[in-house]
């Protein structure tokens, strides 16, 4: 039940957001973080993704697999992270740990400095529902832009 509320909140704003074409960083944040369950220490990483997505400027959505994603959040803002070509993940053992490993935004549209990103938390999404929200909010979306005149 307490679910439920977070939920219903979520999806009315997110409908607003689909009033304006697309979600605020807080309301992209909002979507990723119900989809994500508790914080986890770490997850295994053997140096390739199959995608990423910047979830603001202080967090990150990374999939090590199709069906395996996770969220990672930042203890501060990530500089670059929306415009960069790539990322690059530290690790160690092919394990990335909250609070030890960093996230650094590469290519051509990021600053010549190069500021590490510490992930502060870890946690799985559940990409199942990820993606069928993801779709019900496109489906909404379209439905809406038929409506107006």
């Amino acid at each position: 039940m307490k679910r439920l509320i977070p939920t219903a909140l979520l999806a009315s704003l997110l409908l607003a957001g689909c009033a304006t074409g697309k979600l605020s960083p807080a309301e992209r944040l909002a979507f990723y973080r119900d989809h994500a369950g508790e914080p986890v220490k770490d997850f295994r990483y053997l140096g390739h993704l199959n995608g990423w997505t910047p979830v603001g400027d202080s967090a990150l959505a990374v999939w090590t697999k199709p069906k395996e994603g996770y969220l990672l959040e930042f203890a501060g803002r990530c500089q670059d992270l929306e415009s960069a070509a790539a990322i690059s993940i530290t690790q160690f053992a092919n394990r990335v740990n909250a609070r030890f490993d960093d996230v650094l935004p590469v290519g051509p549209g990021t600053s010549p400095i190069k500021i590490p990103c510490r992930i502060e938390t870890i946690r799985p999404l559940d990409v199942k529902a990820l993606r069928a929200s993801e779709k019900e909010l496109r489906e909404a979306s379209a439905v809406e832009r038929q409506a107006k005149p």
